[in-house]
């Protein structure tokens, strides 16, 4: 397997973690805000379709021929974030599918070395196909990890996908608070019970 061959397969695996998060919750639970800053399951989805098609398509010079409505001038701040009520989960998904084809089509037919060329990135404008694929395996990593916290401050589900946790089977309430009395006992300046 080469390079391209590595990172495509690690950016795919992503993906997939990513939308998994969906599995099982209601409307609600998908679009409900769970940090200060909104951050929400079903929105982080649509971010990170929206980027994508970004930095695989325009980058590129390979358009995908589909308009964002939250990237418009006019646009509410932050609308990649979030679904508004007249968003289905559906369309999202579809976004989010349409999304990761497009970038596998740029990807499957661009060498590592194609150029492209990032329009906000100012300085840093100039970037390979090599390049976007690091930063979109990444992107999508993080914003995975944010969907792993969110998803278990929903409903308790962990681990990267329910036919593979990744996460082993212990005593959770126990852990937790052998964690909380560490960090207890470091704040107090001792390390010793």
């Amino acid at each position: 397997m080469d390079d391209k061959d590595t990172l495509h397969r690690y950016l795919r695996a992503q993906r997939t973690s990513l939308a998994g998060k969906l599995d099982g919750l209601g409307e609600y639970d998908i679009r409900r805000p769970m940090t200060p800053t909104g951050t929400n399951l079903l929105g982080l989805v649509k971010h990170v379709a929206s980027v994508q098609l970004g930095y695989f398509g325009v980058v590129f010079g390979r358009p995908s021929g589909r308009d964002l409505p939250w990237d418009a001038e006019n646009a509410e701040v932050n609308a990649d974030m979030w679904a508004t009520a007249d968003e289905s989960r559906e369309e999202i998904l579809e976004l989010h599918e349409f999304s990761a084809a497009h970038t596998d089509a740029t990807i499957e037919a661009l060498p590592l070395d194609a150029p492209g060329v990032v329009p906000w990135w100012g300085d840093r404008r100039d970037v390979t196909l090599h390049q976007m694929l690091v930063h979109m395996c990444v992107e999508t990593a993080r914003h995975a990890g944010h969907a792993d916290i969110v998803r278990e401050l929903v409903d308790g589900s962990v681990g990267s996908r329910r036919d593979d946790p990744n996460i082993p089977t212990i005593d959770w309430p126990a852990y937790r608070e052998q964690l909380e009395t560490a960090a207890r006992q470091a704040a107090a300046g001792s390390t010793r019970p």
